[in-house]
């Protein structure tokens, strides 16, 4: 039976198309492969940022931590533990001010981590979280996938860089982009990425 990590991030619950798409994926892809859903919905349940008990923390042994700062540890170790045990890795955010939404970086901070989900080697860093299959789902009010604005998207290409860190290199991305161009745009953005969904569910 396969695990599925669904992170989702919008604040905007129901109301957002990347929670909605990314959500759609994950439970496709459940249904055909009997597998079990962790969902992680950051927008309802954000993860706090990382501050100075929490980083003293997973820096010391477990037999060096006190009581505030195990607490703090077993958070994080928890969301580790999570993101090892899935062979699946679905998440969704929004383009926000070019990039992802504050608390999927709060995530990913709480995930990446030395001697967990990735190490370092005498030959350079060595990711842990190895053979995961990877799906970003993207919406953004403008078209960011080519043309004069494809520099200004670092969403995408910073998400496959620090999971690329851990060890996850094959990563899919779903985009649904241009919905600020007008109804025809929108419902053709998400007309594309329904049939995404689609393809990608059957190949999973």
């Amino acid at each position: 039976m396969s695990k599925i990590l669904l992170v989702t991030s919008s604040p905007r619950g129901s109301e957002s198309l990347s929670n909605k798409f990314a959500t759609d994926l994950a439970t496709k892809i459940q249904a055909q492969s009997n597998g079990s859903i962790t969902h992680l919905d950051l927008g309802q349940n954000p993860i706090p940022h990382l501050d100075d008990v929490t980083t003293s923390a997973i820096r010391k042994a477990p037999d060096q931590r006190n009581a505030e700062e195990a607490s703090a540890a077993d958070y994080s170790d928890k969301r580790v533990a999570e993101l090892l045990e899935a062979d699946t890795v679905i998440i969704g955010t929004g383009l926000i001010n070019f990039s992802i939404y504050s608390g999927l970086k709060s995530w990913i901070d709480n995930v990446a981590r030395a001697g967990q989900t990735f190490k370092y080697t005498e030959s350079g860093p060595v990711g842990l979280a190895t053979g995961k299959k990877v799906y970003i789902v993207l919406s953004a009010a403008g078209v960011y996938s080519e043309g004069p604005a494809a520099s200004l998207e670092h969403a995408v290409p910073y998400l496959k860089t620090v999971l690329g860190f851990m060890g996850m290199t094959d990563v899919e991305v779903i985009r649904i982009e241009g919905l600020a161009f007008g109804p025809e745009a929108a419902e053709k953005a998400i007309a594309a990425a329904n049939a995404k969904v689609e393809e990608l569910a059957k190949a999973a």
